[in-house]
């Protein structure tokens, strides 16, 4: 969103972010956008409107991520989340259903020459761990 590209609604919505020399999200504005408590993920929840995705960001394999249709989904799924990856940061986004998962490798290099090489859909998954890649999507 700092690029001005539309995004489905999420936790971090209206933050901007001006990167540090580094390269990286302002730790202020990276912690403004995730969730600490179960009140704010219900307060979080309200705005974006439901279905949801809870997300750990340290998670994978299928660990730190829910699915909630509504608020009392919500309030067993923000703890489940917080105890599989403990200490990871939490962000929620809009269920976007009916979506797929495509992943795309870009090469770039210091001089700004960047380059697609190639796209794969991982749709197929179970517990959200990719059961097989296939390439090209179409």
């Amino acid at each position: 969103q700092t690029a001005g590209v539309p995004s489905i609604p999420w936790s971090g919505d209206g933050l901007t972010a001006n990167l540090t020399a580094e390269g990286t999200i302002p730790e202020d504005t990276f912690k403004k956008a995730t969730l600490n408590t179960l009140e704010e993920a219900l307060r979080a929840a309200d705005k974006i409107g439901f279905p949801v995705v809870l997300k750990a960001s340290e998670g994978g394999g299928g660990k730190g991520i829910r699915m909630s249709g509504n608020r009392g989904e919500l309030q067993q799924h923000f703890p489940q989340v917080q105890a599989e990856v403990p200490g990871s940061p939490i962000f929620m986004m809009q269920l976007c259903s009916g979506a797929r998962h495509i992943e795309v490798q870009i090469i770039g290099d210091k001089h700004g020459s960047v380059v697609a090489l190639n796209g794969r859909d991982c749709s197929t998954q179970r517990r959200f761990q990719k059961i097989f890649e296939e390439g090209p999507p179409v």
